[in-house]
């Protein structure tokens, strides 16, 4: 076996690639990572300069894995920003990087993707070997693989990578057969105050829109734009995708792409929210709103996404990182995970050590989360063990 680095992914076929992608990830398709590329989102001026992995046995495909050479640690969400001020303290540079990730996307899912399951664990380690060698020729300080499945994890930590833990709140599907099944789980006082929420947005005279990918229009998916700039600006920063990217990719992906759009009294659209799925989970990520109106953002964000999971038979949604204010609404507290390869051995101590401390305190900040739990005591239990079985 050996490794090759490609400069885009458009210098391998789209049928190259999907003959060894295991998964129906829509961020891992050919299309959506083609797609970043020929709209330029990324790019070198972006910060995210395409140098996909791949992985040969004698002349055939067996392996892949998008990766980036990143010169800063913009729309990753893993956050390493205090790793890169201890090496300028000390005179070095963090940057050039390598990042396994799906930019812009915090969504945990497969990294490295292999028609060669049963060998999974040498080609891990033989990319861990890859890696010391290109980071000599390209000055490359360090690899990070961000949000890798828990199931690539093992093969990781065999191979050399020291692991990070985070968290995110993800909801899981208790064999639901309608929303107010979910409810029902619910303690009395959180039903109601979802309950509420949701009566709000009647109130309001706001119509809410779930549209598959084929069925989004021009407008729509303009709108949506318009919405998600504006919520950006709203905080002082500017998108990272660009509409050209989305109007491409619901072209390219339709079976993937969920929107969710709200329309006021007068039939005006006001809110979006763009989601990706497959045979499994949804993704939620793009959102944004023309002005504030009480709970839309819950209703469009949150429960439309549990319906649509509902409905469709799905079992988790994955909303994006962090936000507390996920628990009440069903969203469990999970960990979920990184993986580090730290060229100077010094730094590599150092933050092996920093990630062990790390790790206790997130565990600790989970399981404090854990006793915020909406559901009834009963159904904690069930809901925790069925989150373990779908992982």
């Amino acid at each position: 076996m050996k490794i090759e680095f490609i400069k885009s992914i458009t210098d391998l076929k789209k049928e190259e690639w999907d003959s060894v992608v295991d998964s129906d990830y829509p961020f891992l398709k050919y299309d959506f990572l083609k797609t970043l590329e020929t709209t330029e989102c990324v790019s070198e001026l972006t910060g995210w300069n395409p140098f996909h992995l791949l992985v040969k046995d004698k002349k055939s495909l067996i392996a892949v894995m998008p990766l980036y050479i990143k010169t800063d640690s913009q729309g990753e969400f893993i956050f390493d920003w205090s790793w890169a001020d201890a090496y300028y303290r000390n005179g070095l540079n963090y940057y050039p990087k390598l990042v396994s990730s799906i930019p812009f996307t915090p969504a945990s899912g497969p990294r490295l993707s292999t028609n060669k399951s049963f060998q999974r664990r040498e080609i891990t380690t033989l990319i861990y070997q890859a890696i010391d060698e290109i980071s000599h020729k390209l000055d490359i300080s360090s690899m990070h693989i961000l949000l890798p499945e828990t199931s690539e994890l093992e093969d990781l930590i065999q191979a050399g990578f020291s692991i990070r833990t985070s968290y995110s709140f993800h909801w899981f599907n208790n064999g639901y057969k309608k929303f107010d099944d979910f409810l029902s789980d619910l303690t009395s006082r959180q039903r109601k105050n979802i309950k509420k929420e949701r009566q709000k947005i009647i109130s309001q005279d706001i119509k809410i829109e779930k549209i598959k990918g084929k069925d989004i229009s021009e407008e729509m998916i303009s709108c949506f734009y318009n919405f998600y700039q504006i919520t950006y600006l709203k905080r002082g920063m500017r998108g990272y995708l660009n509409l050209k990217f989305f109007k491409e990719i619901i072209k390219l992906i339709p079976d993937s792409v969920l929107l969710v759009l709200a329309k006021n009294f007068n039939g005006d659209y006001v809110a979006a929210a763009l989601n990706f799925y497959d045979s499994s989970r949804l993704y939620g990520r793009y959102w944004g709103c023309l002005e504030d109106y009480d709970s839309l953002h819950f209703e469009a964000c949150y429960y439309q996404g549990i319906e649509f999971c509902i409905e469709n038979n799905l079992s988790r949604f994955d909303p994006g990182v962090q936000g507390e204010h996920k628990i009440k609404r069903g969203f469990l507290p999970i960990e979920t995970y990184s993986a580090h390869w730290i060229k100077d051995l010094r730094f590599k101590e150092a933050i092996d050590d920093f990630l062990n401390k790390e790790t206790i305190n997130i565990k600790k900040y989970n399981q404090q989360c854990s006793t915020l739990l909406p559901f009834k005591k009963e159904i904690i239990k069930k809901i925790y063990e069925q989150s373990t079985e779908i992982k």
